[in-house]
């Protein structure tokens, strides 16, 4: 196993399935598979009893009049009906995720197949969707929505302001990062009306990324972005019709330049809509029910914590629109809800001293809603369900003696799943099952291959431990060498995030851990922590206790789980300790090796935050509370502010095209070091984002960079 077999050859790829689509009979679901005679794509169905396979849309039905190639299907969405095709493709990224491209429809009846957007730049839509009755398409391009007819093909323009500072149906940077907004346009149900978010971005400071590479004098790239403290977009709600004319905007209370419509959709079947207003704080979430026929505002609900609340996509209408479903913690464990329209009454329907994960499926006419939690083992999920009509206990719908990770496509009427399992070892298994009795019907990808090869490696697997350390037992993983011999001395790596956005010890595949692996083979002993405050499904108390304490609490709990191992395990060498992360793990090392440089001899900082301050409002002032509230907070917990400790050696690397945590918190760091007269490595990848992995070579070159520091660094091996 070579760094460039993992980074450049892609020789341990696991192979995917789909994206399907279940068809709205539940029967069947679709599927994208390669067309080897074409080299394009076909959809077919697939009857999920028999496996019967029927073509759909052949690839040649995909070839443009005038063309010889079919279209590449990045992305597809049938019509409520099913006679009609949705294509994505020739695809651009908007920042992190490719939402702009061009879009197709073809007309299963007829075979037509049309371009849409006549006239308007190629590459430039964004989120297209059909109609209710799939007369019509609807989509955003250069900040402005439009409404095309699949009859007369006439393009209507319902927006004009958009552009400079002003976003029609969709969102700024901060909204699309942190609160996973990017679609910002519905149809009604009755198709008569659309209902849109509009952004000024006039008041946010504009942070310029520099171009200093791709032509002879450097280019500034204006991105603007909300940093802590510093005033946001001004949003608003308004409601047009399809064809056009004048908007009409709900009149929410509340400064829009201090709070967030996070969340908006009609009530199916109505001219209402559902809009969920979260404030600055980000610690009240107030539910609007909103008339589009007279733009008047009832206050239903109101969803309060003391620190931070979070958001979520799982509210589905039950019982002719009279109650819809809604998550909560307000019992100390994230469940799932229904609340009646005026927000009266409220029924917990997941019961039990454990989190729903996520959701998975919501069938109001079966009386399930079907879930992802494990109660047990923190590092594992599987499938529940609860009745959503009736009191009931959950009901384990995955079979035991599958340690693992599991996820669920679910048909319409929850009789059928897409099911994939995974775990440290085995990559993920893609198959067919049937609900409740979960019986596998076919296996649709197995990635046989894929496991063959990573266990001709003859790599040790994963173990999973745990951590006692007083106040709470934190979970923990491990990596040794191949040849380990508990007879011997190690060095350790700690691989570190400690954010509450994610976790690091998680019983999936995680594309086999490689880079991970790669190190216990040079002969590192490699061991990852989450500490409290991580994204685990451990209850409120876990997750909120990091609140107003970012990387202070999060680097006790490393330290005091690094002290507890170095005391447990007599084949690691305390004088040869390293830790490294990325992003909110990078601030986790910079914070370790600073607060505690006399544990952490070695690290590695990849596009970190060193100053709070310099972050995105959303999240930060999400996680740490308001500046104004909790100033010496925002100090203690930036790594920046204690870089005079530094005594081991350190590689700091960054993209300075880096749009969510910027070059700048970089270049600061730098800075200060220099000034307490430190000795430390640096790598900067120009013109490279948050993920280092644009351009020719740069994923390989980074892991070569920091092989070369831990070698030079970090003696390997035991002795």
């Amino acid at each position: 196993m070579s760094l460039s077999q993992i980074f450049a050859e892609e020789t341990f790829t696991q192979k995917r399935f789909g994206p399907i689509r279940w068809m709205k009979d539940s029967e069947g679901y679709s599927s994208i598979e390669k067309n080897e005679e074409t080299g394009g794509e076909d959809i077919v169905r697939y009857e999920a009893a028999t496996g019967a396979r029927k073509m759909l849309v052949s690839s040649e039905e995909l070839i443009p009049e005038g063309g010889t190639d079919p279209l590449k299907v990045a992305d597809y969405q049938w019509s409520a009906d099913n006679s009609k095709l949705l294509i994505f493709t020739n695809t651009k990224k908007v920042w992190r995720y490719h939402t702009r491209g061009d879009y197709w429809v073809l007309d299963q009846e007829s075979k037509q197949l049309r371009k849409l957007g006549k006239g308007i730049p190629s590459s430039s839509l964004m989120f297209a969707k059909f109609s209710p009755d799939a007369s019509k398409v609807a989509y955003v391009s250069e900040y402005n929505i439009f409404v095309e007819s699949l009859t007369t093909g006439e393009i209507r323009q319902i927006t004009t302001d958009g552009g400079g500072d002003i976003i029609n149906g969709t969102f700024d940077w901060v909204y699309e990062e942190e609160l996973g907004c990017r679609d910002g346009f519905r149809w009604s149900p009755d198709g008569e009306k659309i209902a849109y978010w509009r952004s000024n971005t006039k008041d946010i400071g504009t942070f310029y990324l520099i171009n200093n590479i791709d032509s002879i004098y450097s280019k500034p790239i204006p991105l603007p972005y909300p940093k802590v403290g510093e005033k946001l977009s001004a949003v608003k709600v308004g409601v047009v019709a399809a064809h056009g004319g004048e908007t009409q905007w709900f009149d929410i209370p509340g400064d829009p330049q201090n709070n967030y419509l996070a969340r908006m959709d009609f009530i199916p079947g109505s001219e209402e809509l559902l809009i969920q207003q979260l404030n600055r704080r980000q610690n009240t979430n107030t539910v609007w029910i909103g008339d589009s026929k007279d733009m008047s505002l009832t206050r239903i609900l109101e969803e309060k914590e003391e620190t931070f609340l979070d958001i979520h996509d799982n509210l589905i209408w039950l019982e002719d629109q009279e109650f819809f479903t809604w998550t909560s913690e307000r019992d100390g464990w994230r469940h799932l809800y229904k609340v009646s329209r005026d927000g009266q009454s409220t029924t917990l329907l997941t019961q039990g001293d454990f989190d729903v994960e996520r959701i998975s499926h919501i069938d109001p006419v079966a009386g399930y809603v079907y879930y992802i939690a494990s109660p047990d083992n923190f590092t594992q999920r599987y499938l529940y369900r609860s009745p959503i009509f009736q009191t009931g206990k959950a009901e384990r719908i995955t079979p035991m003696g599958s340690p693992g990770q599991h996820a669920y496509q679910l048909s319409l009427d929850s009789k059928y799943a897409i099911h994939t399992f995974q775990n440290a070892s085995i990559p993920p298994v893609i198959s067919l099952v049937d609900l409740p009795g979960h019986n596998t019907l076919r296996v649709l990808e197995d990635n046989q291959e894929l496991k063959e090869k990573y266990d001709r490696l003859g790599l040790r697997p994963k173990e999973f431990f745990k951590v006692d350390i007083g106040e709470v037992v934190l979970d923990g993983s491990m990596i040794k060498p191949a040849d380990f011999d508990a007879s011997k001395k190690y060095p350790l790596i700690f691989y570190v995030y400690g954010e509450p956005a994610g976790s690091t010890v998680q019983d999936s595949w995680m594309g086999g851990d490689l880079w991970h692996q790669y190190l216990a083979q040079l002969g590192y002993v490699v061991i990852s922590i989450d500490n409290r405050g991580t994204k685990t499904p451990r209850g409120r108390d876990w997750r909120k206790s990091i609140y107003g304490q970012i990387g202070i609490l999060a680097s006790e709990d490393q330290h005091a789980a690094a002290e507890k191992i170095l005391s447990t395990y007599d084949f690691i060498d305390p004088s040869r300790v390293g830790i490294w992360g990325w992003s909110g793990g990078g601030q986790m090392t910079l914070n370790c090796m600073f607060r505690y440089p006399e544990l952490y001899q070695t690290g590695i900082a990849v596009s970190f935050v060193s100053d709070q301050r310099l972050y995105d409002a959303t999240y930060q002032e999400r996680y740490m509370g308001l500046l104004e509230d909790n100033k010496a907070g925002y100090f203690e917990g930036s790594p920046i502010n204690h870089a005079e400790n530094l005594e081991g050696k350190l590689l700091i690397m960054h993209g300075t095209a880096d749009d969510n945590v910027h070059y700048q918190s970089f270049e600061m760091l730098v800075d200060k070091l220099i000034a307490h007269d430190k000795l430390f490595s640096m790598m900067s990848y120009p013109m490279r984002a948050h993920g280092i992995n644009e351009r020719k070579n740069t994923s390989l070159h980074l892991r070569k960079t920091m092989e070369k520091f831990w070698l030079g660094n970090l003696e390997p091996g035991g002795r």
